[in-house]
């Protein structure tokens, strides 16, 4: 499975922004799908995931503001970010693997694909 993360860039505090991952190679249909960022000197942090079926996770620092959506038709998993802060400055990864139906893996050594990352900013 190969990933691509597209669709950072910079906004202001307050603004939205929508990432894209695209996957092909392979259908994501028994894949969960999750979204890690890392800011600068700071290890990759878990975001959000969802599963297969549409079960959902997220971390307390984005809950109520990031959305985690999945089109199993066009390989593709999102994430709507409303309310952005600097603090959500970050390079956001895509990544995959397969689960089960309901599972949302939140650790970076349980997704075996990742996309190339794609660089969010967010100025005060």
């Amino acid at each position: 499975v190969q990933l691509q993360a597209f669709g950072g860039g910079l906004v202001q505090a307050g603004g939205s922004l929508r990432l894209s991952c695209a996957a092909s190679g392979r259908s994501l249909h028994t894949y969960a799908g999750g979204w890690f960022r890392q800011a600068p000197e700071k290890e990759r942090e878990f975001v959000s995931a969802i599963s297969w079926v549409g079960g959902t996770r997220y971390s307390d620092s984005v809950k109520g503001r990031f959305t985690i959506s999945r089109d199993n038709t066009k390989n593709m998993v999102y994430l709507q970010m409303n309310s952005l802060t600097p603090e959500d400055t970050a390079v956001y990864y895509c990544a995959a693997d397969q689960y089960r139906d309901w599972d949302t893996p939140s650790r970076v050594s349980e997704y075996q694909y990742w996309g190339q990352g794609t660089l969010v900013t967010v100025s005060s």
